[in-house]
């Protein structure tokens, strides 16, 4: 499949000094014992440079089972969002297992009508991905606001904080390509190579799940990608068998590169009864594929997340441990249309 055949990427527009981002319940609800991290993920956003608004379901102690509303309301609360010029940009404030209960309720028509960030990972990739495939909106594949900017980058030491809010406000006032993301030592090649493609992926369960409904990315769309993926939680075997899924699916015969992001608690990995490695795994079942992967890179569960932008074309070179953005995520103020 040509580029040109590849479906046109949605941008939001560029944010500015004094924007108004929302935090919202996406997926889970607020609980009592984390509204200081969530306060503290206010004033990162404002340090930003942003005004930051709570969206009504946004409150200590709100919920209906897991979830911080019915299907139904998180996503009357959503296109409200979508659907209002004042807001720039939506930030989840947690993840969860609400998002599979309200795709069909989502207005699409007004994400192309007004584009906006929507920024979190977790639940909120399955989002990102049926956003993309429906719209061609760039998911940013970001930390969330509770857990992430109000925790892990707190227990971050200060540098790495720094090195992270110059890089999020850059992602989403920056009309040029960031390049290089910054590498760190934890970076392992895990099957060398070179490679250029668009960035798809999140949580490898939900990228399963997504797979599985009728908000499905089309297969063509993997053709050339740099498949992202992450995974918290449950066995080293489901791993396994997530990635049997995507190879039955034909997705890793599409794929150009593959970037696997820090593992959290998944048990059965590096066990002394004989199990696997993660690498052991992700080899295992690519087999013969000869594609390029870079692994325990920081995104995902186990702590603050480089962002991984959904739909922006990247460079990966697994051998030199280096993942490029090439392209902006977002469109200068002057353009109008979707925009490439």
């Amino acid at each position: 499949m040509t580029l040109a055949a590849l479906p046109q990427l949605l941008r939001p527009r560029a944010l500015k000094p004094g924007d108004l981002v929302v935090v919202a319940s996406l997926s889970g609800p607020l609980h009592a014992v984390d509204e200081p991290d969530l306060e503290q993920a206010v004033v990162v956003l404002q340090r930003m440079g942003f005004r930051v608004r709570r969206a009504p379901l946004l409150e200590a102690g709100r919920h209906r089972w897991w979830s911080a509303a019915t299907p139904a309301e998180i996503a009357r609360e959503f296109n409200a969002l979508l659907r209002d010029p004042e807001v720039r940009a939506i930030i989840a404030h947690d993840g969860g297992q609400s998002v599979l209960g309200y795709l069909d309720l989502i207005d699409f028509e007004a994400i192309v009508a007004d584009p906006k960030p929507i920024l979190g990972y977790s639940d909120i990739s399955l989002l990102h991905l049926v956003l993309y495939a429906r719209t061609g909106l760039v998911g940013f594949h970001t930390d969330l606001a509770t857990p992430g900017l109000g925790g892990h980058w707190q227990a971050a030491p200060a540098a790495r904080r720094a090195e992270l809010e110059k890089l999020y406000s850059t992602l989403l006032t920056g009309t040029e390509p960031i390049g290089a993301l910054p590498t760190t030592p934890s970076w392992e090649c895990w099957r060398a190579g070179r490679t250029e493609g668009r960035l798809i992926g999140g949580v490898i369960n939900r990228i399963v799940l997504a797979q599985a409904t009728p908000y499905a990315l089309p297969l063509e769309q993997f053709d050339g990608a740099v498949l992202f993926w992450e995974e918290t939680g449950g066995q080293a075997s489901y791993v396994w068998s997530y990635l049997q899924v995507l190879r039955h699916s034909g997705v890793l015969d599409r794929i150009s590169g593959m970037v696997v992001g820090v593992p959290h608690a998944i048990d059965g990995l590096d066990s002394p009864d004989a199990s696997p490695a993660l690498p052991e795994i992700v080899l295992d079942v690519l087999g013969d594929r000869d594609i390029p992967v870079l692994g325990n890179v920081e995104f995902g569960h186990a702590g603050p997340n480089l962002p991984m932008p959904v739909g922006i074309r990247v460079a990966l070179d697994a051998q030199q441990r280096t993942l490029s953005l090439l392209e902006p995520a977002v469109r200068p103020h002057a353009m109008t249309g979707s925009g490439t």
